[in-house]
């Protein structure tokens, strides 16, 4: 089968094999593939409505066992730049969300050695404190959460729903291939992991988006694998609103100097041609997932624009705050408004969201 007919087939809505949608991102032309998720997005989306939110992520720590080697935000327990955010500084945080109209807070950190359950539902009850719903914690977060406390992941997310849990974002995800985890995050829970969490918040009621970091030392085939796992997961529980695929930042990383980085087999996807064929392929892949959301806070507004004429029918999060990616040297910025006049100038309706989880 060539990538012309695994591009039919995805476009049709049917599964391809990994080696046919490999193919497809390897070879098929930038606009054949791009025409074709947009078509696809319009037939799950009609009209010309793209959503934002206004929200804030809180990354509460930067200290970290698992030391990734993609990760430039982390710092061990004794380094001179480690912190915990204070109880009041995390109020005053919050607090400055909901002056802003912000309706959500992410709840995002390292995974602290000394941090159990207790911590994370403090965390939780200390933002239900305000009328803004509480989107936190990754699955690598929950498991840590478990484990530290001797409890089942079943019992850390019912605890973190009485808590006030509303949702949980989707990182830690990566690369869902234990291959291209053993080199970029061997400390951190593998991909069935990742999922058996997912699986468990869904099962209770909590919706969730999902990630994948790519353009580091992962191959075509470890993209498409990842993309299908979550196509699987969602055709089983139903719980994943949205997906949102992001470029590896490799400024200030370990594994920038790794002589393994980039040689992967065919182009690096860590550009924006290669980043908008990955947006593409991920709309075709995931006709099951409502919402494919671009990432202007790794590509910029423009490029983030075109991904709107490439399958995404999302533009994120005002990120009021960002701490992980700026970490690696990247620093784009958008306001609510530059958000909206970049929808617009594309030719879409900007419309705010308030009830699905979509950013990371």
């Amino acid at each position: 089968m060539s990538w012309r007919e695994s591009l039919a087939e995805a476009a049709s809505g049917r599964r391809p094999t990994e080696v046919g949608a490999a193919w497809i991102l390897q070879d098929a032309p930038l606009f054949e593939l791009g025409r074709a998720a947009d078509e696809m997005r319009r037939r799950i989306h009609p009209g010309d409505v793209v959503t934002y939110v206004v929200d804030r992520n809180i990354n509460y720590t930067n200290i970290c066992t698992c030391g990734c080697a993609f990760c430039a935000f982390y710092r061990d327990k004794d380094a001179p730049d480690a912190y915990v955010l204070s109880e009041a500084e995390l109020d005053r945080k919050i607090v400055e969300t909901g002056e802003a109209g912000g309706t959500r807070i992410l709840l995002q950190g390292g995974l602290h050695p000394e941090w159990g359950l207790p911590e994370a539902e403090a965390l939780v009850r200390a933002v239900k404190k305000h009328p803004i719903k509480c989107h936190g914690f990754s699955p690598p977060e929950i498991a840590h959460f478990a484990k530290q406390s001797g409890v089942t992941v079943s019992e850390a997310i019912s605890r973190l729903i009485e808590a006030g849990l509303d949702s949980i974002p989707g990182g830690g995800a990566e690369i869902l291939d234990d291959g291209v985890r053993a080199v970029i995050s061997p400390k951190k829970i593998g991909w069935e992991q990742w999922a058996a969490v997912m699986r468990e918040a869904h099962r209770q009621g909590l919706k969730s988006s999902a990630t994948m970091m790519f353009g580091s030392v992962e191959s075509p085939e470890s993209i498409v694998r990842h993309i299908l796992r979550i196509r699987d997961l969602q055709d089983e529980m139903g719980g994943f609103t949205a997906f949102i695929p992001w470029t590896f930042q490799p400024g200030n990383t370990e594994l920038f100097s790794d002589p393994r980085f980039g040689s992967a087999e065919g182009p690096g996807f860590n550009h924006a041609t290669g980043y908008l064929k990955v947006l593409a392929l991920s709309r075709l892949l995931l006709p099951n997932v409502p919402t494919i959301q671009v990432s202007w806070v790794t590509m910029g507004a423009k490029v983030a624009q075109v991904g709107l004429f490439f399958g995404a029918d999302d533009f994120g999060s005002t990120m009021m705050e960002e701490n992980v990616v700026a970490s690696a040297g990247v620093s784009f910025r958008m306001s609510e408004q530059e958000i909206i006049d970049t929808i617009r100038d594309a030719g879409f309706r900007p419309a705010r969201r308030e009830d699905r989880p979509c950013s990371t």
